[in-house]
């Protein structure tokens, strides 16, 4: 528009030139000025050019046309038949006159014959042809979103090459909720401007697509158009944000380290380094917690760091921080509730909270001895238990009155004597899947009460003796027990004291600790073959108990007499004798028989005879056994009238001792012979008698003593019917010395020991070569 008002500036000031060339006379050039609108065609008339300087028709074939223009086309030509001005050219007149307002074309006409210069205008009037235009098909802002409204921002403006009305008169945006346009008028130029009207929030909508028209005033308008792209940049405005502010998870205990649990997910509606979030557990939860979970501060994944036990804790409370990495950065939080569900992995655990391991073993049925306690760690179920005594005691468990708390009572009788102590084994079992139990045991130990007597081996005792033992030496013991202990088992012994001092006890002393019992005096076997006394046995308990025991005792005999010759013996008592024989008896006669006795028994006093001196051993022959001296031969004449026998009586003890006589025999004349025969005869007879008598009364008073004896031990075996019959072996030439016997048993065998008899009619018949009868036993055949 500028150029436009300037050209016409131009053309005012060519005007007053030619005007004032006029006024001086000079009429060598005209003006005339046409209009023609810029879309006319090539050959549309623009003005008669002749017809306007008035050149006539007629003369035109004279006279010719030329237009001059400045530029180096021209646009319009004069038509030489008519002088008619006319397009030679389509007129572009935006770029002729580069869209100004009045575009006007100055033309030289040159008319010759005369040669004239004519001056022609020619404006060219605009035509809305062109639309309004934009350099570039879209404009691009990027806005922060914490922009504050009222911002303004420069849109591109449009470029129409009309003028005049046809050029941009306005232009519209379009339709939004945050920005409108405002136009700016620049001297002929609009510019618009994008205000910001309401703020933006790019979480609601990151970019904005808007429309700019830009309208021009020609009828009918036309218009341009431009994309206008608002990106919305990012602040850090907002936080990060969890779905939910409680979440609720459950998990097994046990759960193996490292497993995830959990995946944390916070979002926030920024981007780039506003949007990006690290997770933290809270700076404020229990240590504990800390120990067993971990976040994954880049991906929000919970796992399990330590191990997960149910019975310490059921639930966990997690506070899970969302940062983003904004300046200043903005967090947001949320909390993580874990519930921890049981597992059955703790078996039940027994506790004994009172335990009297020691029992009387005369408690009553009922008596409690332990109180004892279950419990296990697991819940529900799986805490459930069953309690129940597994091994076979006289114990049973009673349930009190609150669960799983019992006492261990005694259901029986004890008895220390037969099981000293129990084992109480105790399970419990709980009802979880798979069950669990517990086994615990209990050692209880049964106290002794004084209930048992002491008690000897057998009732009565036996010993054997041996004669002349030495005064105030033990000569056997005595033993007993007591099934109970300590103290109830300490035994002390007594022997029950006869009334008077003669008393077989008095020569008796007992050790009361351990039994040993001494004799105070040598026992002889010829005096006293057996004696019975009792020992008392006493245990230390309270009361004291006691039980007492016979004890037999047999003396055994010694070779301690020698044999005593009790024929031939003189008047002076050696043991010599005379006697007198017919030369004329045969041989085999029985001169004499020497006569022994000794008082030990058995092979102590078994008599064997042997001659230690002999005149004439062929005349003369002695029975070892018997003591018979009889003849061996007749005698003759050579033979002497009187012989010496020395025979030697001796006993088989294992140190033997023996005893010698004498007999002097001589052998004189039948008719001497039977008077000193029948003189002796009455003095022997005499002598028997005496001698008889004796040992008759020695004889009674042995089988008195023996026969007591023998009472004695059938009464002691009186549960046992056996039936005993002597054997020995016969010997039919002992006939001459007296023997005696005693009887022994020892536990199942029974013994007789012979010796020399004492009397004929005893009841022991006589011995043999082994003087030793056996006696068996003959049991019935239900003893047998």
């Amino acid at each position: 528009m500028g150029n436009g008002k300037g050209r016409e500036r131009e053309y005012n000031m060519f005007v007053l030139q030619m005007a004032l060339l006029l006024f001086i006379g000079k009429q060598s050039f005209a003006q005339i000025r046409y209009s023609i609108p810029e879309e006319a065609k090539e050959g549309t008339a623009v003005g008669n050019v002749a017809k306007d300087l008035g050149i006539e028709i007629t003369s035109l074939s004279d006279r010719r046309f030329r237009v001059v223009s400045g530029s180096k086309e021209t646009f319009f030509e004069v038509n030489q038949d008519n002088g008619a001005l006319f397009v030679h050219r389509k007129i572009d007149r935006e770029e002729l006159c580069n869209g100004g307002g009045s575009c006007l074309m100055e033309l030289k006409i040159l008319v010759e014959n005369p040669l004239e210069m004519h001056y022609v205008v020619v404006e060219i009037t605009d035509v809305n042809d062109h639309f309004p235009s934009f350099a570039e098909t879209e404009q691009k802002f990027e806005i922060f979103e914490q922009t504050l409204p009222g911002r303004r921002f420069q849109l591109h403006a449009a470029r129409d090459p009309d003028a005049g009305i046809n050029s941009i008169r306005t232009y519209t945006l379009t339709a939004n909720d945050y920005f409108e346009v405002d136009i700016r008028q620049n001297d002929e130029d609009k510019i618009p401007f994008l205000v910001l009207k309401k703020s933006l929030d790019r979480e609601q909508k990151n970019k904005h697509t808007l429309l700019l028209t830009a309208v021009d005033g020609g009828k009918p308008p036309k218009s341009g158009k431009l994309n206008v792209s608002i990106i919305v940049l990012d602040s850090n405005d907002n936080r990060p944000m969890f779905s939910q502010e409680i979440y609720q998870i459950t998990i097994p205990e046990n759960v193996p380290v490292g497993t995830s649990i959990f995946q944390m997910n916070a979002t926030d509606p920024d981007e780039g380094i506003n949007s990006e979030i690290e997770y933290n557990l809270s700076k404020t939860l229990k240590k504990k917690v800390y120990d067993i979970f971990e976040l994954d501060k880049l991906t929000g994944e919970i796992r399990v760091k330590g191990v997960v036990d149910y019975e310490e804790n059921d639930v966990y409370k997690l506070d899970v921080e969302a940062s983003d990495k904004g300046t200043p950065p903005l967090t947001g939080e949320c909390r993580v509730i874990i519930q921890i569900k049981d597992v059955n992995d703790n078996p039940p655990e027994i506790d004994v909270t009172s335990l009297s391991n020691i029992v009387s073993e005369d408690s009553k049925p009922g008596t409690v001895i332990s109180l004892l306690s279950a419990v296990d760690k697991d819940d529900g179920v799986n805490g459930k238990i069953i309690t129940s005594i597994t091994s076979e005691v006289p114990f049973e468990l009673k349930p009190s009155y609150k669960e799983n708390i019992y006492s261990i009572v005694t259901k029986g009788f004890l008895d220390r004597e037969k099981v000293s102590h129990y084992e109480i084994s105790i399970k419990a079992t709980d009802c979880g899947e798979p069950p669990l139990s517990t086994v615990k045991t209990l050692r209880i130990l049964i106290s002794d009460v004084n209930d048992n007597r002491p008690q000897f081996d057998q009732n009565p005792l036996q010993f054997y003796l041996i004669e002349n033992n030495v005064a105030g030496k033990s000569i056997f013991s005595v033993s007993a027990t007591d099934e109970d202990v300590n103290d109830n088992a300490a035994i002390s012994f007594h022997v029950i004291r006869g009334a008077t001092e003669n008393d077989i006890t008095s020569f008796l002393n007992i050790n009361s600790e351990n039994g040993d019992i001494l004799a105070l005096k040598s026992f002889d076997f010829e005096t006293l073959k057996t004696f019975q006394f009792q020992v008392v046995a006493t245990d230390s308990g309270t009361p004291s108990l006691s039980s007492n025991v016979t004890v037999n005792v047999f003396i055994l005999d010694q070779n301690d007499n020698a044999p005593v010759i009790l024929y031939p013996v003189s008047s002076n008592g050696s043991a010599e004798g005379v006697e007198e024989i017919p030369r004329n008896v045969n041989a085999g006669h029985l001169v004499t028989k020497v006569r022994a006795y000794d008082a030990d028994i058995g092979y102590n006093g078994w008599l064997l005879f042997s001659l230690q001196e002999l005149t004439d051993h062929s005349l003369f022959g002695l029975d070892r056994y018997t003591g018979q001296i009889r003849t061996l031969r007749s005698f003759t004449e050579t033979d002497e009238a009187q012989h010496k026998l020395v025979i030697l009586v001796k006993d088989n003890g294992n140190v033997s001792l023996s005893a010698t006589a004498t007999v002097v025999v001589k052998v004189v004349e039948p008719k001497e012979a039977f008077a000193a025969s029948d003189v002796k005869s009455a003095a022997m007879d005499e002598e028997e008698n005496n001698v008889t008598f004796y040992l008759m009364i020695t004889l009674g008073s042995v089988s008195t003593l023996f026969l007591i004896s023998i009472i004695v031990l059938i009464a002691m075996q009186c549960s046992k019917s056996t039936d005993y019959t002597s054997k020995y072996l016969q010997e039919p030439n002992y006939d001459g010395t007296l023997c005696h016997s005693i009887q022994y048993r020892s536990g199942e065998k029974r013994y007789m020991l012979v010796g020399p008899r004492m009397s004929i009619g005893s009841t022991i018949a006589p011995g043999s070569h082994a003087n030793t009868l056996m006696l068996p036993d003959r049991r019935t055949a239900g003893e047998a």
